[in-house]
């Protein structure tokens, strides 16, 4: 269990080099999320260069993940990605198109 729990140094370089290599696992809730929302994989995979990490959660329930803030195009949306370093991989969990009455104007902190 402790092997799971490990913390990358650098959590956004370790998902960029991870997606970069294609050690990516969609998970289902991404699969069945993503057509309704309106962002595709290649939305996620082609704006990597964007990505911010906004929130933190080591803790998690199955492995430490981070809340990614990314836009492409014209389009803002964040990305929730689970780190598994042992495994060298990511897990893409969900992403969505940020509320702005419970994000700040830049999508980037939550309203009080």
């Amino acid at each position: 269990m402790n092997a799971e729990r490990i913390i990358p140094d650098d959590p956004l370089g370790f998902i960029r080099r991870c997606i970069r290599k294609g050690r990516i696992l969609w998970t289902y809730h991404i699969n069945m999320r993503m057509k309704n929302r309106f962002i595709s994989r290649q939305m996620i995979l082609e704006s990597i260069d964007n990505y911010e990490i906004i929130e933190s959660y080591p803790e998690d329930k199955y492995l430490p993940s981070y809340l990614i803030y990314s836009r492409y195009q014209h389009t803002v949306f964040h990305v929730l990605v689970a780190v598994d370093v042992e495994n060298m991989n990511v897990r893409i969990i969900t992403a969505y198109r940020p509320d702005p009455k419970k994000w700040s104007e830049d999508f980037k902190r939550r309203r009080k």
